[in-house]
This record gives C-alpha cells, structure tokens and sequence, in this order.
C-alpha cells in the first residue's frame, strides 16, 4: 500500500493560485480547501448579522464585512461569514489582517473545524479580540474573547444580547434568527 504526499504549498502560492480560481478555497496552513454551499437558515442568520452590524456601524470608526473577502490568521486564510475591522482598508486589499470581531455560523459539515481548528486560529491571531460561533438549529452563540492572557468561552441563549464591547454595540440574538424556522425539539415534541 502506498500513500500519495502531497507537496506543503506556501501562503504565498497559495494566494496566487487562489487568484485565478473561479471558486473560494480557505487555506489550512498546508492546501487549499474548497469551500461549500450553506443551507437556507445559515444565509438567513448571515443576511440578518451583515444587516445588523452594518447598521449599529454606520458612522463608527469600525466596518463589517462578509464572506466575500478573506482574513488572514496565523499563516492561514479564512473566509468567516462576517468580520469586523476597526482600521482602514485599501481599495484593492484582498486580504484583512487585523479583524477585530469574527463570525461563524455553523453546520454540521463546518463544526469541528468552527470549533476547534479556527478557534485555535483566531485566539492566536492578536488583533482578534472576540470570536462568535452561531449556532443554525436554535438562538444560540458560543463567544470567545479575550480575558487577559486567557481565551475564555461563555455560552448566549435565547432572548438575550449578544455584547460587542470592542466595538462598542450589541445584537439582540432573536434577531440574528429572524426568518428562520426551526425543528421542534424532542422534548418540544413529547409536550405536544
């Protein structure tokens, strides 16, 4: 049995390679990695986010962005589903590397790699100071900021605000989820 090595491409190689592709790949500090579709529920909560930053950011110092432009994070490049700088950007930048504030929605495919690799990242990466993951399936964020020298973890639920204190706004996290339909529950079945 023989097994294929493949070649470490450079972040440099990849950024030139990525630029005459005509679909987005991530790179994971050794290849790229092709990016996929989302569901109905992950572009609704990603429209919602984008509406509600850019709206609370109007006239401030800082500015969100989507999943169109690209981050870079400890020799890697992310595409997150939004993100926040609080410095100027050129016109012809094509990759942020001071984000202030970066969001995930998750999904089943994404998870693990949203949970534990890009947390990794971003907690590496000094300018990140907070890190959002949203959850599809119900009103729910798992935040990581900055305490210190500490990365520390706290859960959001329900109908609560979602503190940004580094950029200095919250987002009601209902309506972060507005629009979206969500599955009953097993225990909101059984008390049906």
């Amino acid at each position: 049995m023989s097994a294929t090595r493949k070649e470490h491409m450079s972040l440099e190689a990849f950024l030139d390679w990525e630029s005459r592709q005509e679909f987005k790949h991530e790179f994971d500090g050794f290849q790229p990695v092709a990016i996929t579709g989302v569901t109905a529920a992950h572009s609704t909560i990603q429209f919602n986010l984008l509406g509600l930053l850019f709206n609370r950011l109007r006239g401030h110092r800082c500015q969100a962005h989507g999943s169109d432009l690209k981050i870079g994070v400890v020799g890697r490049i992310r595409y997150p589903d939004a993100f926040v700088v609080c410095s100027s950007i050129p016109p012809g930048t094509t990759v942020v590397r001071d984000s202030v504030v970066v969001f995930e929605i998750l999904s089943p495919s994404t998870s693990y790699k949203d949970r534990f690799e890009k947390n990794w990242e971003y907690r590496d990466t000094i300018s990140i100071q907070r890190y959002v993951m949203l959850e599809q399936s119900r009103p729910a964020a798992t935040v990581f900021s900055r305490a210190g020298d500490d990365w520390v973890g706290h859960i959001v639920l329900g109908e609560t605000d979602l503190a940004l204190p580094e950029i200095e706004i919250t987002l009601p996290l209902t309506e972060l989820y507005e629009g979206v339909t969500f599955s009953p529950t097993p225990d909101e079945m059984q008390a049906g």
